[in-house]
């Protein structure tokens, strides 16, 4: 009897997982969970009819969330279940949702890893004992007490500062859903979508989701879409100085949220990006909180820093899960410091902090991040080049390989003066600083508790001192990678300094050293103090000690004069840019160009050397190569013996010579890094367009579209230099054509044309962009639509010589030519100047166009066209695109890119930048530069005959995808009505359409 109930045991409990996974059975369950979000819904699908383990493994609701998520269209509506919710976002037939209703059930099979997931899932926090914390609570703090005991020291918790607010009363689920309804608010969520539900569908979710790790609205522009909640409340006067608060609102970084979240939600550990301090105001609710001192991190976090850009990644458990599977192991010298918030209290957390939230109940809260005086020159710290400080930053010590600190405190000095004398080690792409429960002693025999897993170490200091020695001196803001987890792009950064340094002029010493952090700028101001001593000029005053925010190097303007010293990419690459700009202004006075009116006049220019602490200047026109630039062994290309040794056929070679390497391959490769070449030239009156474009008028933008279609029409008329058997021509056959064109063009006898180098290596280029499309525009996600993303490669022609012309059909009828580009109109490159018009009304005139140091040329395919009436050839190309801003979408440098030459990547950042794609302005700009973009005879054949390739709306378009920064992020950032659309026609249509009508007109 015994023996028969054993078997029947047996029977029942029999593990199922041996015959349901196979080899798969030696994967942890937790990996497999993993393995399976990389998967399309109907992948899963299919892979739930493999086997009973499988169907469980597929069916369950973490899964479906993450694939819900990842494939939503901004709006979100739940459905029940997050299996149902995603089949609702596929339009998939009703009778395939009738499924979902009917689960299968498996006895046998047991999974420790599914199991404690569910249990947090069904987890009521109600029954939890927290008591109040060991977080100082205050009330009546005054703004001394605040900062001599808490500001930047520790965190406390203060009481009655949101007494009289309205949102102390108005802000209540019931209320907020009878006057918001319907508006719809960011969700936070671990996906790279920017998520939105509207707040009564938010609401129905919350009451009858079963989460680990709930949806929870955390929205940045909540005053954006419901503004009158921005009366709701007030900044606290303890938290009103903000050094953020001088860039306007579309500059500045996200520093505001509306926090909306059910029981088990809350924020995972973290420290608040660029070392901000924040203040939580909570209305609503109970939280709980968990908080550890700077370089402190907790238990089962990993911080990674990658080494070539500091960009700071954390892996962390959810807060729930924290809080249920490694708080409790914790021994009472390694517990946080805690707090339960209560309704009406605010809690301020100082800088560098980490520090975990967990919602107890539903809960409605506003927080900011702030910049103050105290915080300063942490913040500047972590927007300065390298990795090994962020890591100290936020991991302490051990962020450091064995043995670096030591070397760092025999090679350093605390000192303001000098910070770093180090050269870390890089021996791994990123570091990794990891504690989790593998690095924990063993358990307590009588406690059970683990002993201490010693992340802090009593040598580290969360001082500004301590923490500068660890930056890389060997990195400079002008010339290294800039991090993508930075809180604001790199001209912004700038350009906050400059603004502080003019807006504050109390507080320039706590701004100097942040600008020393950030910028180096003791550095270049010592360099440029140099310069303007040595050629007489006027002395710099004291707002002239920083740089400008524009421009990609540093740019003084001391008095009538602007100095810019040229560090971008390193010596060689800045040889070059001044080389070519020299070059350029000879050949303006040369042909007496209209543009020379229009740029700046050069007043000197030459080349600085710092050698054993002492400068010296070599003056340089941009004729010979000095002997200081020859020891360095940087003699120009073979091929380039002409006037200007450094002139554009060098930098076209140089460019052509690093396309192959990454960015940080490239910025790293120069030698001779205490040379630096620089441009004195005359200062502009008026003022830049970015500073008043939003106080012209409708006449004074159009007046500034006509100038610039007028001055890129005389920039791409105005001849080159000869190219004097290069290397760079030769190094492959050249394509020949039957008719001559200054050498550009070869005739033989055959009457053929044989393809040359460089455009065979703007169709390698373009091969290589195409391979890789799909993963970049997924790597760049939101506001991309998904759908879009899969359409990219059919969209984005097959034959790419076809897409440059270069058919056999039209082979006769193509060029190839080069054309002055300028490589940087934007609104901070404009100058415009107070004038009268013809009424005798005050008004802004556009006079000059600023910053030729990205002066360049394409080398192409160019549509050629023999015009009978005049004989002339007609030829131009296409502009490198620098750094875009639209709204919050950064697009930034990324080094030479070649495009097969059209004039219409010409378009491109004016288009999106200048006139923020105003089609009103772009017809005026092409009305005033006049070029033919396409030839005529080849558009109208390709639109008869079907052919997307003569359409130059698609042109357009396929440059923006094919380009290797995010200019679909500026585009969709704008156009927010196309993050809809279904087809890349779609998108063409609304941003380049107007491109269609346009056909040129010959002077």
């Amino acid at each position: 009897m015994e023996m028969n109930n054993s078997s029947q045991l047996q029977s029942v409990t029999k593990d199922r997982r041996l015959e349901a996974l196979g080899d798969l059975r030696i994967i942890p369950d937790e990996i497999l969970c993993a393995i399976l979000v990389y998967l399309t819904p109907r992948d899963i699908a299919r892979l739930s009819c493999v086997s009973s383990v499988m169907y469980i493994f597929c069916n369950e609701e973490p899964l479906w969330m993450s694939l819900c998520l990842e494939n939503v269209n901004t709006q979100l509506q739940y459905r029940g279940s997050w299996k149902k919710t995603t089949l609702h976002q596929l339009h998939l037939p009703s009778e395939y949702e009738e499924p979902c209703r009917k689960p299968l059930h498996f006895d046998g099979f047991y999974s420790l890893f599914l199991y404690r997931r569910l249990y947090r899932c069904y987890t009521k926090l109600d029954g939890f004992s927290f008591d109040h914390g060991n977080v100082k609570r205050k009330t009546d703090l005054s703004l001394e007490e605040f900062r001599q005991a808490y500001d930047g020291k520790q965190p406390v918790l203060i009481s009655g500062l949101a007494d009289t607010w309205p949102a102390r009363h108005a802000w209540t689920t019931g209320q907020l859903l009878l006057k918001y309804g319907d508006t719809k608010f960011r969700i936070s969520q671990r996906s790279s979508k920017k998520v939105a539900m509207q707040f009564k569908d938010y609401l129905s979710y919350t009451q009858i989701q079963h989460d680990e790790d709930p949806l929870y609205i955390f929205d940045d522009k909540f005053g954006e879409v419901a503004p009158d909640l921005l009366k709701d409340y007030s900044v606290p006067n303890l938290f009103k100085e903000d050094f953020f608060d001088v860039l306007d609102r579309d500059q500045r970084p996200a520093y505001r949220w509306l926090i909306i979240g059910p029981e088990r939600s809350g924020a995972s550990w973290h420290v608040d990006p660029a070392l901000t301090s924040a203040w939580n105001t909570l209305l609503c609710g109970h939280k709980r909180w968990a908080l550890y001192p700077p370089g402190k991190v907790p238990i089962g976090v990993t911080v990674h820093v990658n080494e070539e850009d500091g960009d700071v990644n954390v892996e962390t458990p959810t807060s729930l899960q924290w809080w249920l599977d490694f708080y409790p192991l914790l021994a009472d010298e390694d517990k946080p410091i805690e707090c339960t918030q209560l309704p009406g209290e605010t809690i301020f957390v100082p800088s560098g902090w980490w520090h975990c939230v967990l919602n107890l109940e539903t809960t409605i809260a506003v927080t900011q991040n702030f910049v103050n005086s105290t915080n300063f020159e942490f913040v500047c710290l972590d927007l300065a080049p390298g990795y090994q400080h962020k890591g100290v930053c936020r991991a302490g010590l051990l962020a450091l390989d064995e043995g670096y600190f030591q070397d760092a405190k025999n090679n350093a000095f605390f000192t303001e003066d000098n910070l770093s004398n180090l050269d870390p080690s890089r021996k791994e792409k990123r570091v990794r600083i990891s504690e989790s429960l593998e690095y924990l002693e063993c358990e307590d025999a009588t406690g059970g508790a683990f002993k201490s897993y010693n992340t802090w170490n009593p040598e580290f200091s969360y001082d500004i001192n301590f923490l500068s020695m660890f930056l890389d001196k060997e990195r400079d803001h002008y010339n290294s990678v800039w991090s993508s987890s930075n809180c604001i792009g790199q001209r912004e950064m700038r350009e906050w300094l400059w603004k502080l340094w003019l807006g504050k002029p109390g507080l320039r010493n706590l701004i100097w050293k942040g600008a020393c952090l950030a910028l180096n700028a003791g550095k270049w101001s010592e360099c440029m103090e140099k310069v303007s001593a040595f050629h007489e000029l006027p002395s710099p005053g004291d707002e002239e000690k920083l740089p400008v925010g524009m421009g990609s190097n540093p740019v003084y303007l001391v008095c009538d004069n602007v100095i810019k010293i040229y560090v971008e990419d390193g010596l060689e690459a800045s040889l070059n840019a001044l080389g070519t700009e020299l070059e350029f202004y000879s050949l303006l006075s040369k042909f007496d160009s209209p543009l020379k009116n229009h740029v700046p006049g050069v007043l000197a220019s030459g080349i600085l050397v710092q050698e054993n602490g002492a400068y010296t200047i070599v003056p340089w026109d941009g004729k010979g190569v000095p002997d200081v630039i020859a020891k360095c062994n940087m003699n120009p290309a073979k091929g380039t013996e002409v006037d200007f040794p450094f002139g554009v056929w060098n930098k076209k070679q140089f460019e052509y010579s690093k396309s192959g390497m990454s960015i940080f391959e490239s910025i790293n490769s120069g030698a001779c890094s205490s040379i630096w070449p620089y441009i004195v030239t005359e200062r502009c009156k008026g003022k830049i367009l970015a500073e008043i474009r939003d106080s012209l008028s409708k006449e004074e933008i159009l007046n500034l579209a006509s100038f610039l279609g007028e001055q890129l029409r005389n920039l791409h008329f105005l001849p080159l230099p000869p190219l004097k058997n290069s290397t760079f021509l030769d190094s492959k056959p050249k394509i020949e054509f039957p008719h001559g064109n200054n050498g550009f063009l070869e005739e033989d006898t055959n009457n053929k044309i044989r393809i040359p180098a460089e455009w065979e290596v703007s169709i390698r280029t373009l091969n290589r962009k195409k391979k890789d499309i799909t993963s970049r525009l997924t790597k760049w996600g939101d506001p991309i639509p998904k759908v879009l993303i899969d359409k990219a490669d059919e969209y984005i022609p097959e034959d790419f010589e076809e897409f440059l012309n270069m058919d056999d059909n039209a082979l006769l009828e193509v060029g190839k030519s080069c054309s002055w580009i300028h490589s940087d109109v934007m609104d901070d490159n404009i100058h415009i100047e107070s004038c009268y018009n013809s009424e005798g009304e005050k008004s802004w005139c556009p006079n000059h166009i600023l910053d030729f140091s990205n002066l360049s040329v394409e080398v192409n395919t160019i549509h050629y066209q023999m015009y009978e009436h005049k004989k002339e050839q007609y030829y131009h190309t296409g502009i490198r695109l620098v750094l875009l801003k639209v709204q919050q979408y950064i697009v930034t440098e990324a080094g030479f890119v070649s495009f097969a030459g059209d004039p219409i990547c010409d378009l491109i950042p004016i288009h999106l930048d200048v006139f923020r794609g105003d089609p009103r302005l772009l017809k005026r700009f092409l009305e005033s530069y006049k070029l033919p973009l396409v030839r005529r005879k080849l558009c109208d054949e390709s639109v008869k005959g079907g052919s997307k390739r003569g359409r130059l709306s698609y042109l357009a378009m396929c440059y923006c995808i094919l380009h290797d920064d995010n200019i679909l992020g500026a585009i969709f950032g704008m156009w927010k009505e196309l993050r809809t659309a279904k087809s890349w026609e779609e998108v063409e249509e609304a941003v380049w359409g107007d491109l269609n009508n346009y056909i040129g007109i010959l002077d």
